[in-house]
């Protein structure tokens, strides 16, 4: 396939990517600095220059043209509430009807363990305002007509990937980015997974078992 990361100079994306050309999938890396064309090169991608918060829907049905598959993997960092609700929630709203102009019918989205409208953060917390973003963007992405898959990955560490997770916990844990870019590119590879969210920690299943069958 030919996949398109948005968001492709993320600490998940930059592990993922290898993963998918080692598959034999082709790579854009959506990014909007130009200061990270030469990452993106290295890992052997094709660094796509644009700003996804700016873009309307055709901009994005035009950067994702040509394309198999759509993993969203951006996002604003948190920090700046105004920023965060353009880029974690409408910007990718806005991706949805792109990626169907597109014909694009693969998608999918890096959310987090506790996504939803229930998620219970108040709303004078930080994170409410991401919170809030990714309850709003997940919930226009399961009433679309796309081929979607939510990966809902728990509190995310630098340790080494062990290759095994637990999916399906009710309670969050943690897991390795590691294991997080090895659960999408595993999503990729199994088409059953359309219409999943797919909520994981670490753990003692092997990840090739744990999909199909989470």
């Amino acid at each position: 396939m030919r996949i398109a990361i948005v968001g492709g100079h993320g600490k998940v994306a930059r592990l993922l990517t290898p993963l998918l050309i080692n598959d034999g999938h082709g790579v854009s890396s959506i990014i909007r600095n130009p200061e990270q064309t030469a990452d993106i090169e290295e890992l052997g991608a094709t660094p796509v220059v644009t700003d996804i918060e700016q873009l309307d829907v055709a901009g994005l049905a035009n950067a994702f043209d040509g394309h198999d598959a759509i993993v969203w993997a951006a996002g604003a960092g948190g920090g700046n509430p105004p920023r965060t609700y353009a880029v974690d929630r409408d910007a990718a709203i806005r991706s949805f009807e792109a990626a169907e102009r597109a014909g694009v019918n693969r998608y999918v989205m890096v959310s987090y363990f506790g996504a939803g409208p229930d998620h219970g953060v108040p709303e004078d917390e930080p994170f409410f305002a991401y919170a809030e973003s990714k309850a709003q963007a997940d919930e226009a992405l399961r009433s679309s007509g796309l081929d979607w898959t939510i990966v809902q990955p728990s509190g995310l560490s630098d340790d080494e990937g062990t290759g095994r997770i637990d999916v399906g916990a009710d309670e969050a844990d943690s897991v390795s980015r590691e294991d997080v870019a090895t659960v999408i590119a595993a999503v990729l590879a199994d088409p059953s997974t359309a219409g999943r969210s797919i909520r994981f920690n670490r753990g003692d299943t092997p990840i090739g078992e744990a999909i199909p069958s989470g």
